[in-house]
């Protein structure tokens, strides 16, 4: 990546990093504090609301890891041992006979007086049922110690964490069948412009099938989101008002369209006489009119019309506030660094957020980035972030932001 000598000026607007702090600075300073208690099979998605502390050890005791024989180390002279015992998981073996080895398998507790597990593929069993070894014996070998895992009172999981799959068994391990969670946002989602319809009705001149609403209502439901769809207003300045007043009791409105500076932008000029604008105008491309305020108390963010714009600034905008507002702590997707498999010749004076897949082990680019062409979000794989200012030569490294980061 090679920056240029004078990179073109941003202007008036707002670099990607400080929009995005001061969207997570707002939405700090709002957090959804409601609180619910739910059954595990339905905290999937959502956010912990109080730290999970664990109650009991575990292991609860030392057991084996392996199928095999307990044996005490000081017992084990090259003759063979008795067995004088089998212990199945589940079970709870007597202490260790002195002079004997315990036949065990994996999960079960291991006796009050072995300190070796030895793997069965090391061990002989011999015609009068008496085992050797074939390998030494090393005290704490395949044992896997009481309190491994956790110890009580250790904080096993931090409030804010979201709870997925492995979250989940962890607080079923720990004898939980029921969780403190965040209330999920309630986001009620509009799209605007008298061009737009709704699929399945037949198009009139100058119409276009609405495809961000459903972009962002199966978006927000992924997140775990209680979504309010508000459908379509059309290009009325009265129109809008009236329907922004509507809601609210939701947690943010979700716009698409209607936020820049053309006479029929009537969400930004509402929200200009009857509330106010924290942002607008970014350093990004697609979706430089990204806007940020309230009406009448209740925050607003209007995410550009155009698609691929809708998708960049609802992943790394609005996805992070909403995250924030429910107390996660990492909110930002995970980049790692490839190869430029492209070249950019042409530095802008905004962050570029390129539709692109990975191929061998390169990031290739869409050839259509059009902010209009959402066909090349499902072509890519995700994100290729090229940097303000600067130009790209094949080989150059980038960085590069996948949408499974972000579509969750």
């Amino acid at each position: 990546m090679n920056p240029v000598d004078k990179p073109g000026k941003t202007g008036a607007l707002m670099p990607v990093e400080e929009a995005l702090q001061r969207l997570l600075v707002m939405a700090q300073s709002a957090p959804i504090q409601v609180q619910q208690t739910l059954p595990l099979a339905q905290c999937d998605g959502r956010v912990l609301a109080q730290d999970l502390i664990s109650t009991l050890d575990l292991p609860p005791w030392p057991n084996s890891a392996m199928d095999g024989y307990a044996v005490r180390v000081a017992d084990w002279t090259g003759e063979p041992l008795v067995v004088s015992q089998r212990i199945f998981a589940g079970t709870a073996p007597e202490p260790l006979a002195d002079g004997t080895c315990a036949r065990i398998f994996t999960g079960a507790p291991v006796p009050e007086g072995a300190d070796c597990v030895q793997m069965q593929e090391n061990a002989v069993v011999h015609a009068d049922q008496r085992v050797s070894f074939t390998e030494p014996l090393r005290e704490g070998d395949n044992i896997r110690p009481q309190g491994q895992e956790t110890t009580v009172g250790e904080c096993v999981l931090s409030a804010g964490t979201r709870l997925g799959p492995i979250e989940l068994g962890l607080a079923a391990s720990l004898g939980r069948d029921r969780l403190d969670v965040v209330r999920p946002p309630r986001v009620a989602v509009l799209s605007t412009g008298d061009e737009l319809i709704e699929p399945g009705l037949p198009l009139g001149p100058g119409q276009i099938y609405n495809s961000n609403r459903r972009v962002l209502c199966s978006w927000l439901a992924r997140m775990g989101c209680e979504v309010i769809d508000a459908g379509i207003l059309p290009d009325d300045l009265e129109q809008t008002r009236t329907c922004l007043a509507g809601l609210g009791s939701v947690d943010l409105i979700l716009s698409t369209g209607g936020v820049s500076v053309g006479e029929a932008d009537f969400l930004g000029i509402a929200l200009r006489e009857e509330g106010e604008l924290a942002l607008w105008k970014l350093a990004i491309k697609p979706g430089k009119p990204l806007t940020f305020g309230h009406f009448r108390g209740v925050p607003v963010i209007g995410l550009p019309g155009n698609p691929a714009s809708t998708l960049v600034t609802f992943a790394l905008l609005a996805r992070p506030y909403l995250l924030r507002r429910q107390g996660v702590a990492q909110v930002e997707p995970l980049r790692f660094e490839v190869s430029a498999g492209f070249d950019w010749p042409k530095p802008g004076n905004r962050r570029e957020y390129l539709r692109g897949r990975i191929e061998q082990g390169k990031a290739i680019i869409y050839r259509n980035q059009s902010s209009g062409v959402l066909r090349s979000a499902a072509w890519a794989e995700g994100f290729v972030e090229v940097m303000e200012g600067t130009t790209l030569a094949v080989g150059d490294r980038v960085n590069f932001i996948p949408l499974s980061e972000v579509l969750n």
